[in-house]
């Protein structure tokens, strides 16, 4: 029988069932501090609806944006609403937090001012003495800072290549050291090499480590890291998520295990004590562009494959793009991302720098700046940007 208000339909994917279910008539009223529903949303309705940041007062359709810094006491000196000070408890930013960790079937999230800030407040964690791995190939700040930070705390930083074919037997020789984590970021920047998060997940597991992923690339949209055994997820808000190049924001989804851990503990202290939080009109900017993250992220992907198509077919030019068969990691790609491969990819070209410069100077459309994700088309030159010290080919 059809029933207009409690219609439920199970969705087949893959040849296995969802767990996605589509359920009518859900009140817009939860937020993001209470427990996930049994019944939820499919991610693109979630990030289209916003079912957090209810407007109690004026039941308004946007979700509010409340700027204060502190929120009223009782007589007996408890906070009324449950709320206590922005730091921890701003409702717009909670609201935030609420949708993401949907987004990514997440327990817990934590938005930070930065995407810096997400990142860092993981490494802050350990201690001297302590090992980490990293990629060889990844985001450059971060990089260059994790370095910086490790010589300063005597932490040992491992890096590895997790690019396809992974080298399962370095990875072992380096899980045997007992590292605190490993940490992933699939694509990665500015290669767009693809990690087997599956994989390297579980094999971190059995060495005791956990596993972080850095999965701004790739968005919500297109991989679920914790769906594939990463225990945490970390996202540069303010890149594909916010996606209109306004706002600076980062965040940390956590699994079950993790969100329930002192660790995840710590994490949230950290962010609390060094004050990294995001702003109430930030988290709400950054709930307006979720709202069609999913629209931006699909279409990006396939403008992105398109240009990536029509360069393969130039001598001299060697295009990096995970959507492309000839892609080391393609196959792997294809089992791991879905609607797409991404809205990023880079040229190489067999003139070298002077020839990369000089394509990047003839572009019109795409401007020259640091970023990705935004609703305008970038291009840069890497090497330039990073200085001597980068690894980044100079033809790039």
């Amino acid at each position: 029988t059809y029933k207009p208000r409690a219609m439920l339909r199970i969705l087949q994917e893959s040849g296995r069932q969802a767990r996605w279910r589509l359920v009518a008539g859900v009140a817009r009223s939860f937020s993001s501090s209470t427990p996930r529903a049994p019944k939820r949303l499919r991610p693109r309705t979630v990030s289209a609806q916003i079912p957090f940041g209810h407007d109690k007062q004026y039941d308004s359709l946007v979700p509010a944006i409340y700027p204060s810094s502190t929120f009223l006491r009782g007589h007996d000196g408890k906070n009324v609403s449950g709320k206590c000070y922005s730091r921890d408890d701003n409702p717009t930013v909670l609201a935030a937090e609420g949708t993401i960790r949907e987004l990514e079937f997440g327990t817990d999230a934590l938005l930070f001012s930065s995407g810096m800030s997400a990142a860092t407040a993981i490494f802050k964690t350990l201690y001297p003495g302590d090992q980490v791995i990293i990629p060889r190939v990844m985001y450059w700040a971060l990089r260059s800072w994790i370095f910086e930070f490790a010589k300063k705390w005597k932490i040992n930083v491992i890096a590895l290549d997790f690019g396809e074919p992974l080298n399962e037997e370095d990875l072992m020789k380096a899980l045997s050291k007992r590292p605190k984590f490993i940490w992933l970021e699939t694509p990665a920047n500015p290669t767009w090499s693809i990690s087997d998060i599956s994989k390297i997940s579980k094999m971190a597991h059995d060495a005791g480590a956990f596993c972080v992923v850095d999965s701004t690339v790739a968005t919500p949209v297109l991989t679920q890291p914790l769906e594939l055994g990463a225990d945490v997820v970390m996202h540069s808000a303010t890149k594909y998520l916010n996606g209109h190049s306004d706002v600076l924001a980062g965040v940390l989804v956590a699994n079950r295990k993790m969100a329930g851990s002192g660790l995840w503990q710590n994490i949230r202290k950290i962010r609390r004590n060094e004050g990294c939080c995001l702003s109430s009109f930030d988290a709400w900017l950054l709930q307006r562009g979720l709202r069609t993250v999913h629209l931006r992220v699909r279409t990006q992907s396939k403008q992105a494959m398109e240009i990536a198509k029509q360069f393969s077919q130039l001598d001299g030019v060697q295009v990096l793009y995970p959507g492309l068969p000839s892609f080391p990691g393609h196959e792997l790609a294809k089992r791991q991302m879905k609607y797409g491969y991404g809205g990023m990819l880079s040229l190489r070209f067999q003139g070298g720098k002077e020839q990369a410069l000089a394509f990047l100077n003839a572009c019109k459309v795409f401007k020259n700046a640091t970023s990705l994700g935004g609703v305008e088309s970038l291009i840069e030159h890497r090497a330039s940007v990073e200085g001597p010290s980068s690894p980044v080919p100079d033809d790039l």
